[in-house]
């Protein structure tokens, strides 16, 4: 599959195991849209893992707000056990139910990750020097956010879809960033946002 052919078959056969975990458990505790899970892997898996790419090489310490069903964060715990292995990732997710799926996908894989059971906003400040967020809101709630969880010089990688754009010129308001947009691998219309150098305006 199109965005799968860097994956190795150790990390693949893991991959499998959560979405198999996530469609046995998505009618109780609606992990994604239901109508999304025929094409799972391509617009749920295979888009969170085009952030894999572009995160530094070394040791990062990786966070992911909001994780929910665990996109892109559970992903990128699963793709970075091989890919960096010394990097420690933490999974920030507020509703108990979500996080015991979490947990229980990190048990089956047998992946290494902290999820934490905590509002964003309440959670104590991580020091990230790599933020993911998808699907959570919009920008200037997220660049609130980085600036309560992200290291000065870290970076937030955030999947946003169509409306991207005006999501950015309103953000511009409030804060000053560096960003580049780099188009989605899933949806011509969607961008990653790679963001540096956040600050308020």
């Amino acid at each position: 599959m199109k965005g799968l052919e860097s994956v190795s078959r150790e990390t693949l056969a893991k991959l499998q195991v959560y979405a198999d975990t996530l469609i046995k458990w998505n009618p109780k505790i609606n992990l994604v849209a239901k109508s999304t899970i025929d094409d799972l892997w391509d617009r749920h898996i295979v888009d969170s893992l085009q952030i894999m790419r572009h995160i530094p090489e070394g040791p990062q310490h990786i966070v992911d707000i909001g994780s929910g069903g665990g996109f892109p964060g559970l992903v990128l715990a699963i793709a970075s056990a091989e890919a960096h292995p010394k990097s420690s990732i933490t999974l920030i997710e507020s509703d108990q139910r979500k996080s015991a799926f979490l947990r229980t996908v990190l048990r089956e894989t047998g992946v290494s990750a902290t999820v934490l059971t905590e509002r964003i906003e309440k959670a104590p400040a991580q020091s990230a020097d790599v933020l993911t967020a998808r699907a959570l809101a919009d920008l200037s709630m997220l660049l609130e956010f980085a600036d309560q969880h992200l290291k000065k010089e870290g970076t937030a990688f955030f999947l946003k879809g169509k409306n991207w754009r005006t999501e950015l010129q309103k953000a511009q308001e409030v804060w000053q960033f560096d960003y580049e947009e780099v188009t989605s691998e899933t949806n011509v219309e969607a961008v990653l946002l790679v963001i540096k150098g956040i600050e308020r305006v």
